[in-house]
């Protein structure tokens, strides 16, 4: 961690799946649910990573095609939405890290490459939809990450500078969307799904769990506005 503390923080915006939410195993298990059916195939994790980047929709076509694409996303979405509960889950400290964002006046970002249909499944299983002033999903934006293009939307919708916002996220694509925009990145690596690329990468900030990033919050907070 080598990049100076921001003087005016006025918004985090966090990336989802490896972030705040425990999901690749449901986001494998989907595609696969999908692939057996559709191309007879099941996938391992690291080719079903290399459909990642657009919204499950383009994902899925580009692995099965456009024959039965229609019919296949039904199928992901009910069985994502049957499993969710069985095989995701919100990292230990996710909620009490939301509450104290919000609580300090902070706006809260979400800027995923998820669809938004899997994306309000996710929030609204863990009643966390409420934390946030914006959602950023992969259908919302002109270009995908490590496009910057979410990040950008999300300060103009608040008139934001760079230097008032912070990117939290657990891939490289994270990082080079953060750079993009000026912003400064907080690399999380409390998730397995690329640590070490993560790890290698030039990062301002690094932290190996939630509540290390909760405890450096508190402390910058302390130091920039002077809370008891």
């Amino acid at each position: 961690m080598t990049a100076a503390a921001p003087q005016k923080l006025r918004c985090i915006i966090f990336d989802m799946d490896g972030t705040l939410t425990q999901t690749n195993q449901l986001i494998c298990d989907s595609f696969n649910h999908v692939a057996e059916k559709y191309i007879n195939k099941r996938l391992t994790p690291k080719e079903i990573v290399a459909y990642f980047g657009p919204p499950e929709q383009e994902a899925v076509e580009n692995m099965i095609g456009t024959r039965h694409i229609d019919e296949a996303m039904k199928e992901y979405y009910h069985f994502y939405q049957e499993r969710h509960n069985d095989l995701a889950s919100l990292y230990p400290g996710i909620k009490e890290l939301l509450d104290f964002v919000k609580s300090n006046g902070i706006l809260i970002g979400l800027f995923t490459g998820k669809g938004r249909r899997t994306t309000e499944i996710t929030l609204h299983e863990f009643g966390i939809e409420r934390y946030f002033d914006i959602v950023m999903t992969g259908d919302d934006v002109d270009h995908f990450k490590p496009s910057g293009d979410g990040i950008r939307k999300i300060m103009a919708q608040f008139s934001l500078q760079p230097d008032e916002v912070i990117m939290v996220g657990d891939a490289v694509a994270d990082i080079k969307a953060s750079r993009e925009c000026g912003v400064r990145i907080a690399a999380v690596v409390w998730d397995s799904y690329s640590k070490e690329t993560v790890m290698e990468a030039a990062t301002d900030y690094l932290f190996h769990s939630v509540q290390e990033f909760h405890s450096w919050l508190e402390q910058m907070l302390h130091r920039t506005t002077g809370m008891s």
